[in-house]
């Protein structure tokens, strides 16, 4: 079975808390590649983001690193993965079909994929997050729509507190892991 598994959604779904959350309970994680990078950029006085293909791509080498530096033997949780950089790279136009076909082979997660949907009760913006809650629904949408295409099963976590939700992945992995042994 492939232990990396993708928490993902748009932006102010509460992936990092609830990533947060598995950490303390022994998970490992690996954190969303996107916010380093645009608080690297801003402590440097740049903008944000560069131009939305160079971001895409910066993103893509950062998560094929940790997705390559995961241990195979460990369960790890992955604040969005290789695929949401694909999505970008795609979404400019910046991608074949090709290429993200073989992206997708050489890097291969769980089938199973966790999709945080936009929640506006927790919806904030801050120095590395400004797109609006609409912005943050197309975004959704589209990660939605692009990890169906590839075959993943997108399983919406519930807009719940933070220790529902965490028991709903782990369930889940539960099941997952009763049901492929």
């Amino acid at each position: 079975m492939n232990n990396r598994f993708v928490v993902t959604g748009g932006p102010g779904g509460g992936k990092t808390t609830i990533l947060a959350a598995l950490a303390e309970r022994g998970y490992n994680f690996a954190p969303e590649s996107a916010r380093k990078i645009i608080k690297e950029r801003l402590t440097a006085g740049l903008s944000p983001r560069p131009e939305p293909i160079s971001f895409a791509h910066e993103i893509l080498s950062a998560d094929i690193a940790k997705y390559r530096k995961a241990d195979k033997g460990c369960y790890t949780f992955f604040d969005r993965g290789v695929p949401d950089a694909l999505y970008m790279l795609d979404a400019e136009s910046a991608l074949t079909h090709e290429q993200a076909e073989q992206y997708m082979q050489d890097f291969p997660y769980n089938r199973v994929v966790f999709l945080l949907p936009p929640w506006k009760d927790i919806y904030v913006t801050d120095s590395e997050r400004d797109q609006t809650f609409e912005q943050a629904i197309e975004v959704y949408d589209g990660i939605k729509r692009w990890y169906l295409q590839w075959g993943y099963e997108a399983l919406e976590v519930p807009l719940s507190p933070v220790e529902k939700r965490v028991s709903f992945i782990l369930d889940i992995l539960d099941n997952t892991l009763t049901t492929t042994r």
